[in-house]
């Protein structure tokens, strides 16, 4: 007989308390094999592929596309083994002892692959991941079937949670068996027009059923063989809350005095449409929460100067028409700004710190961490750039793209995305001039970069037209002082208007 197991959402470390699920990789009736991926999830830093520690049958799936579980929930059930026990369903038995020959050949192949087995899951050595071959549903084991139909109320089988997401039709089991044990409304497994057992595709389902008192008895699954999809159950509360709202103006019509006027009395008068309701959960979630504790623990002030980057981007223009063996690859303005932002750190390392609150105590860092904020589909994302004091202008480059294709992707790892120490932020590429940026918490500063344009200016004593940046410094008042925070823009505004000052520093 086989065995199901329960595979939950591991912890997928930083702190991640719950994640998304963004597409699932498996079908109800794949054949899985040890550590291949089932199903991809979205947490509040990236999205990851999840591998499933057993190899065997997926028999369930618990949770939709959209849905967010928490750590420690269940993901799916597998049939590890070979199903035995009597034919339910007037199957043949060569059709019985083909399935079970199939699963029985998956899982010696699995065990002889070379792959390092039931291990901590996604580490070890993979085996060459297995040919995804469906098994249908009425060829899965079948005595787990009758236990969870027949032999016990559905509350009460051990598996029954998991497995009544397995399709089962009217055949499966007896009429008399299926009427004796009819559930009760929300159960899992109910009668459509009194014709028989139909499934319900999630528990999900089940709770959202009971929450709103709808009876699974009397809806028509869209799914297949019948299934009630979550879709079904949502056009029944919709459905039962019109009518409910339809009652409710027709009372309140009935008690309008009697001299009220047709418009006042009138339903589209006395309905105020409702507003939209977007979760806080993902990336934006993660976003709110960092920026709300920011605001909340750290006292911020701002600084801001405009500065002249005409010579710089003519070093720029320069550096990437440069042609012959030295000639590298195109370097950005963000590479060459935060390239003046490590040598600006080594002068005024105040900023490159953060606060420890609970010990009072201001931490300066050894090494630069440089974040850099990018706008991706998913929301904005802040990828650091490791150890950057150590990398020269055309290094940063290379880390910045390579990270910023990894964002756009939705393939940044937890770790990309964590352990900055100062973050550059050009919304320069909004159109827009300046901002007051909010620190990356827990950090101490950031430097936001506006667009670069051709602006009136005084050079050299003249009046000029000049490409002019507005550059401003968001710190932490606890960690230094204005005169700090000034001098370090004023050093980055110099950098920007001189580039020879910054080979001091090189």
């Amino acid at each position: 007989m086989a065995q199901v197991l329960e595979f939950k959402l591991p912890d997928l470390g930083e702190g991640l308390t719950e994640a998304e699920i963004v597409r699932w990789l498996v079908e109800v009736g794949d054949v899985v094999a040890i550590d291949q991926p089932v199903v991809e999830v979205e947490t509040a830093k990236a999205m990851v592929e999840v591998p499933c520690p057993y190899g065997g049958v997926v028999t369930a799936r618990f949770g939709e596309e959209g849905t967010e579980l928490p750590v420690g929930a269940p993901l799916l059930t597998v049939a590890v083994g070979a199903p035995e026990g009597p034919d339910l369903s007037g199957a043949s038995p060569s059709s019985a002892d083909t399935s079970a020959s199939d699963t029985s050949a998956a899982d010696t192949a699995t065990e002889s692959s070379g792959g390092s087995g039931n291990v901590l899951v996604g580490y070890g050595t993979g085996a060459p991941a297995a040919r995804r071959r469906r098994i249908r549903p009425d060829r899965l084991d079948r005595t787990v079937v009758q236990n969870s139909v027949s032999d016990a109320p559905v509350a009460d089988a051990p598996v029954a949670e998991a497995l009544v997401l397995a399709p089962v039709t009217s055949g499966t089991a007896p009429a008399t068996a299926a009427t004796d044990t009819a559930p009760a409304a929300g159960t899992g497994v109910g009668a459509v027009n009194g014709q028989g057992p139909v499934p319900v595709v999630s528990p999900l389902v089940r709770r959202l059923a009971r929450q709103h008192d709808i009876d699974l008895r009397r809806l028509a699954g869209s799914g297949p063989d019948g299934l009630i999809l979550r879709a079904d159950v949502d056009v029944a509360i919709r459905q039962a809350e019109e009518t409910e709202a339809a009652k409710t103006r027709t009372a309140r019509a009935a008690a309008a005095p009697t001299g009220a006027s047709p418009a006042a009395a009138s339903p589209a008068a006395s309905v105020a449409p409702a507003a939209e309701r977007i979760p806080l959960r993902g990336v934006r979630g993660a976003v709110a929460d960092k920026l709300s504790r920011s605001r909340t623990e750290i006292p911020d002030a701002t600084c801001w100067v405009d500065a002249d980057a005409t010579e710089l981007m003519a070093v720029r223009a320069a550096m990437n028409a440069a042609t012959g063996p030295s000639a590298g690859p195109k370097v950005s303005v963000l590479a060459l700004l935060a390239r003046v932002c490590t040598a600006a750190l080594a002068r005024f390392p105040e900023l490159n710190a953060t606060v420890d609150t609970e010990a009072r105590e201001i931490v300066r860092l050894p090494g630069v961490h440089l974040g850099f904020a990018a706008q991706t589909d998913r929301g904005l994302v802040v990828p650091v750039v490791r150890d950057a004091h150590t990398r020269n202008a055309e290094s940063i480059g290379a880390e910045i793209a390579r990270l910023t294709e990894l964002a756009r992707t939705g393939k940044l790892s937890p770790a990309q995305l964590t352990g900055g120490t100062f973050t550059l932020n050009n919304y320069g590429v909004f159109g827009v001039d300046g901002s007051t940026p909010i620190i990356n918490h827990p950090e101490a500063a950031m430097l936001g970069v506006g667009r670069i344009m051709p602006k009136p200016w005084v050079h050299q004593g003249e009046l000029a037209v000049r490409q002019v940046v507005q550059l401003s410094l968001t710190f932490d008042h606890r960690v230094c002082d204005g005169g700090t925070a000034g001098g370090f823009l004023r050093y980055v505004a110099d950098c920007v208007e001189q580039p020879a000052v910054l080979l001091r520093t090189l």
